[in-house]
């Protein structure tokens, strides 16, 4: 099992091995315009610069650890992770119990329904206009845009786990004499389990692209911002070192997302002992 993952995984860098190994090899040919495309290297000295803190240490200024997480990209990632879980929280918390009654209900599903398709459309980036006038500037536009990314996805995937279940369960669960409520608990909601969770991980992802869209516009700083304020003054190579940590970012959650289902969906799976 263990050799098969270690595969899969060699499998997977061979290609980015290959990408980078052509950026340097052109950068280094003088094929592009290095203020335009910076080669890997330059990116690579760029992000431990952005990461690394820009004052040296002093004993007298704090404790080595505090100085040692004092770079940009901590800071920046620490906002934005702060943004992405607050943001997510209210999203999801929100649309939840919402996804549920409109599930499990015909009549409240057939009057929020036409609303929530209407809505459902508009892409969080042209609430931006609103939230700022609604919020100003700072955290609160973006935990806003950020809550509206989440809400859509984990809403329309909850609706749908409830209305699709088997229907081989319900029959089980009428003929041995359940109640309503507890066929809702005890049967409808562990059959959604697997598309609930499917729209917390893309609810997820959708908070972490508008996040870096809002500090763009809303807040000073964050991942987001960084990059932006990198362009206004063409360092190519600290674009490219933002855009870089956000991938690496995004792929470490999406990882801890996946594991998480595994493990949460074990039983679904048969898996359990």
């Amino acid at each position: 099992m263990k050799q098969q993952h270690w595969r899969e995984l060699a499998a997977g860098i061979v290609v980015p091995v290959l990408v980078v190994a052509l950026w340097q090899i052109t950068a280094m040919l003088g094929w592009v315009n290095p203020q335009v495309l910076p080669s890997p290297a330059a990116v690579v000295h760029k992000w431990f610069e952005y990461l690394l803190p820009l004052q040296p240490y002093d004993p007298a200024a704090g404790s080595w650890l505090a100085w040692a997480v004092s770079g940009e990209l901590v800071g920046d990632t620490l906002s934005s992770m702060y943004r992405v879980v607050v943001g997510f929280a209210v999203g999801a918390g929100l649309a939840l119990p919402l996804g549920l009654v409109m599930g499990s209900s015909k009549r409240m599903y057939a009057w929020l329904n036409p609303l929530m398709q209407v809505l459902r459309p508009i892409p969080p980036i042209a609430y931006i206009p609103l939230a700022i006038l609604w919020f100003g500037l700072g955290n609160a536009p973006a935990v806003f845009l950020i809550a509206l990314g989440a809400f859509f996805p984990v809403l329309m995937n909850t609706i749908a786990g409830v209305r699709q279940v088997d229907g081989i369960y319900i029959r089980a669960a009428r003929n041995l004499g359940v109640g309503q409520h507890t066929m809702f608990v005890r049967v409808m909601l562990p059959a959604a389990v697997p598309y609930i969770l499917s729209g917390v991980r893309i609810g997820i992802g959708t908070a972490f692209i508008v996040v870096i869209v809002s500090e763009m516009i809303a807040v000073n700083n964050g991942l987001g911002f960084r990059i932006l304020e990198a362009r206004e003054y063409f360092w190519s190579d600290k674009i490219i070192a933002g855009m870089i940590s956000i991938g690496l970012l995004g792929l470490a959650i999406d990882v801890a997302m996946n594991k998480l289902n595994n493990h949460l969906l074990r039983w679904h799976r048969g898996l359990e002992n």
